[in-house]
């Protein structure tokens, strides 16, 4: 069988400063991380031929290829489902390189939500199947939706708020790391954590990911391209997006088993085309909008049983120098929240051996897009 295992690599990535309002636009933004991305591949952005981005990306392929000098883009593609999708980019662009359809790929994501509008105050327009089911009875938000699904989770399983503060407090305290976070120099406590408000509870403040203004960017080349660019290649090893039978988004109640979300589909294609298992990962960046999100993944990529993902996190599992290493440049939770796009970066510059929270010795790195909505995800290596 035919397999991208290997066959490219991201050869550069840039990423602009997260903040709660940044004056620049969408559009601005993402050119700023477009062309870092391309220097720090050292790449031209007239050798860029294809692009990939997310359907709820402000910003399209047509005006990026104009502001930055693009050449002729032979592919294009865009992946759905906001955070779903950001996993999905680099896969998408791994394949055309890999057969030929492009040589140069791009994928970036651009936002404004620390600044920009919320979408969810507009409740009329959330109401098409299945959100008018759903929304008119008050579950107006994403965090209502896996409000639900923790209660259950905590109910069937025993999680705990402990848990998911484990979860919370390993993303701040490699914020805490990172310059480059919103979090940075901002510690977390259990004493603040567990009298935080209630957002949609049981999720309090700080289950809840940040609301932030900034870019990203990577770009994807060919293996045999990526040795000649200015960075140590890293790997696309293996790619897969999962969308379960029954599923509906977040809303997953009236599935034979809601608790069985689109991770678990992702990572049986990601492992069945991979070299590697789940005992092979020396870091992850698991998606975070939401802590529950952490141990619900753990479970679906393999790292623990099922009803097993709350106690994993206990004893400094997700730490440095814990079991599974985790989200190490502070995730959509404390460094920034760009629909996972920095937990792609955060791979690679682990991978590189240059984040600001390393783990020693790095050579392999899963990166989850968001669970509870179709999703995607990548097996890095070095």
């Amino acid at each position: 069988m035919a397999t991208l295992k290997d066959a490219t690599a991201i050869a550069g990535i840039g990423q602009t400063a997260f903040a709660k309002h940044l004056p620049e636009s969408e559009k601005t933004l993402a050119c700023r991380a477009i062309l870092a991305a391309l220097d720090d591949a050292g790449v031209s952005p007239a050798e860029v031929d294809a692009f990939a981005s997310y359907t709820m990306e402000e910003t399209d392929e047509v005006e990026i290829a104009k502001a930055i000098g693009a050449g002729d883009v032979t592919f294009f593609s865009k992946a759905g489902y906001g955070g779903g999708g950001s996993c999905a980019t680099v896969a998408h662009l791994a394949a055309a390189i890999a057969t030929g359809q492009a040589n140069v790929g791009v994928a970036w994501r651009s936002r404004k939500r620390g600044s920009g509008p919320r979408p969810w105050k507009n409740t009329t327009a959330q109401l098409p199947t299945p959100g008018q089911w759903t929304r008119p009875f008050g579950l107006l938000r994403p965090a209502d939706e896996i409000g639900m699904l923790t209660r259950r989770y905590m109910h069937e399983y025993g999680a705990t708020r402990d848990h998911l503060f484990n979860v919370a407090l390993a993303c701040r305290n490699r914020a805490n790391q990172n310059p480059a976070a919103v979090m940075y120099e901002r510690p977390l406590t259990r004493e603040t954590y567990m009298t935080s408000r209630w957002i949609s509870e049981p999720l309090c403040l700080f289950d809840n990911c940040l609301e932030t203004d900034g870019a990203l960017a990577c770009v994807v080349v060919g293996a045999g391209r990526a040795r000649d660019c200015r960075h140590r290649p890293v790997y696309v090893h293996s790619v897969a997006q999962g969308l379960p039978a029954q599923h509906h988004g977040m809303v997953n109640y009236w599935n034979d088993d809601p608790l069985a979300g689109p991770a678990w589909t992702a990572a049986r294609q990601l492992w069945k085309t991979a070299d590697l298992g789940p005992q092979d990962i020396d870091v992850a960046q698991i998606y975070d909008a939401f802590t529950p999100l952490v141990p619900l993944s753990l479970e679906g990529y393999g790292f623990c049983g099922r009803g097993e993902g709350g106690p994993f996190t206990e004893g400094g599992a997700l730490e440095i120098g814990g079991q599974l290493p985790l989200n190490t440049g502070g995730g959509g939770l404390s460094e920034a929240y760009v629909h996972g796009f920095n937990l792609i970066n955060e791979g690679v510059k682990q991978l590189r051996g240059v984040s600001t929270a390393q783990v020693q010795g790095a050579s392999t790195c899963l990166v989850t897009a968001g669970e509870g909505v179709p999703t995607s995800a990548l097996l890095l290596r070095s």
